[in-house]
């Protein structure tokens, strides 16, 4: 929806909201605080602002690099140039929509703001089926992986898949799809699309899965460096491992009082492509050897405030050496 078209769908509620205090006196009513009115007219205001700001947005930003601040040639040439393809645009614009669903945002906000004494965020978005992510396209995973629509190998896992929808991205390529998650609410929406979910103590299998996901999951787990052993026991001999990480890379882990992992990965430098390549270097020194990589939106669906979320994600495609 364009920016003009939701001025038009949101002023009878700006106007109801602005006057609801002589409305309400109109009908004997009266009306002491208006705080929450206040919060939302800013809040509609707001998400027009930024809808104009994310459609004239240059998104070729959100993929592009400047290869020549990496150092390494042989991590430069494996660079993939993607683009806002039509899925992406597609996931774009079902979060734009769903933002101005005004009453069943209102809906969320208050079900967010009574949850929340008792569960996490992500158990949040899981109870109320919203949040959801969008990390690459399936024709953005054929081209890192090299498949043809016709790859079809036997087993895939994909470690923190949420609700699953990136995981979607993936699964038809494989003959059996396993993913674990620690969200309660989340495990039944992945059962519901059919996946198999493994308990997350127990998914570790010695030459198990021809390819390991983990998308923006090594920055909110405790213990991220065990998790990559695990991963390299668990791939078949020349396994894929696909890593997905948010930049600049800042762990915050939701599980632990300090919110602090207590294994830290080695992942620094001043510049986005600096962290891909220490981060690159970090996982080639625990036994994987760069594919490919490229610069993708981590994308999230919208609220009340914002239509979408999206932040800095480098997506690299590893493949399992053997250790010494």
């Amino acid at each position: 929806m364009t920016t003009l078209g939701n001025f038009w769908f949101t002023l009878p509620f700006l106007f109801a909201f602005l006057f609801q205090a002589n409305i309400l006196k109109f009908f004997g009513l009266e009306m002491s605080n208006l705080r929450a009115r206040s919060s939302l007219v800013r809040n509609l205001v707001n998400k027009m602002a930024v809808e104009k700001e994310i459609e004239d947005l240059d998104k070729s930003t959100w993929y592009s690099v400047n290869l020549k601040l990496i150092k390494t040639p042989a991590i430069s040439s494996k660079f993939h140039q993607f683009h806002d393809d039509s899925e992406t645009e597609a996931f774009i614009i079902s979060s734009f929509e769903q933002s101005d669903w005004i009453l069943t945002q209102l809906w969320y906000n208050f079900a967010k703001s009574v949850l929340s004494w008792f569960y996490c965020q992500t158990d949040i978005n899981g109870m109320l089926n919203r949040g959801s992510m969008f990390v690459f396209s399936k024709e953005q995973f054929l081209k890192m992986t090299k498949f043809d629509t016709n790859t079809k190998l036997s087993a895939m896992l994909d470690l923190g898949a949420g609700d699953g929808r990136p995981t979607q991205s993936m699964s038809s390529f494989f003959t059996e799809t396993y993913t674990t998650e620690v969200s309660g609410p989340m495990r039944k929406s992945l059962t519901q699309r059919g996946f198999k979910v493994l308990e997350i103590d127990n998914w570790v299998k010695p030459d198990g899965y021809d390819l390991i996901s983990a998308l923006n999951l090594f920055d909110r787990c405790d213990k991220p460096l065990g998790i990559i052993a695990d991963i390299h026991t668990s791939l078949k001999p020349g396994g894929l491992f696909l890593v997905a990480l948010v930049l600049p890379f800042k762990p915050y882990v939701e599980s632990v009082p300090s919110h602090k992992p207590s294994e830290k990965m080695d992942i620094n430098g001043e510049t986005f492509e600096a962290q891909v390549e220490a981060a690159v270097k970090m996982f080639e020194g625990v036994g994987f050897t760069l594919e490919g990589w490229a610069r993708v939106p981590y994308l999230c669906e919208g609220d009340l405030s914002r239509p979408l979320y999206h932040l800095n994600n480098a997506l690299m495609l590893f493949k399992k050496k053997e250790l010494s």
